[in-house]
């Protein structure tokens, strides 16, 4: 997404810009709640929902997304060498979400669907934040 933010450069910039953090806010929001739901729900009513396929994986990857354009579209006008850039954030994404994959599965087993909660609480308040920095 950084490399395609800076592809598109200042024609998508405007556009995208009013509005970006209510995108990100809605998308954190909807895939949050979903978890606080299951969390909260007894283990019979309602099937587990794997956050790695389907409809929640990509609402948390367009959420998780929309930044990394933004930071494409500021380093078009930084005239950054978009290449290397690209490939060091992809790494540290790659890095950090592997650990935070393992971390996570180590602390469902200990600590079962109250991680659902946390991990949904951890979501929304994210999108507010996001709301947060664009609006102050």
């Amino acid at each position: 997404m950084t490399f395609l933010g800076w592809l598109a450069g200042n024609t998508i910039a405007g556009l995208i810009a009013s509005f970006d953090h209510w995108i990100a806010l809605v998308l954190l929001a909807w895939v949050g709640i979903r978890m606080i739901r299951e969390g909260l729900s007894p283990d019979k009513d309602i099937d587990p929902v794997d956050p790695s396929r389907g409809k929640t994986l990509v609402m948390l990857s367009i959420a998780t997304s929309i930044d990394a354009l933004a930071v494409g579209l500021s380093m078009s006008l930084l005239k950054v060498d978009i290449p290397s850039a690209s490939l060091v954030i992809g790494s540290v994404t790659l890095a950090v979400s592997l650990a935070g994959l393992l971390i996570g599965h180590q602390l469902g087993v200990h600590f079962g669907k109250r991680m659902e909660i946390v991990g949904g609480v951890i979501l929304n308040l994210i999108g507010i934040r996001v709301l947060l920095s664009h609006i102050l």
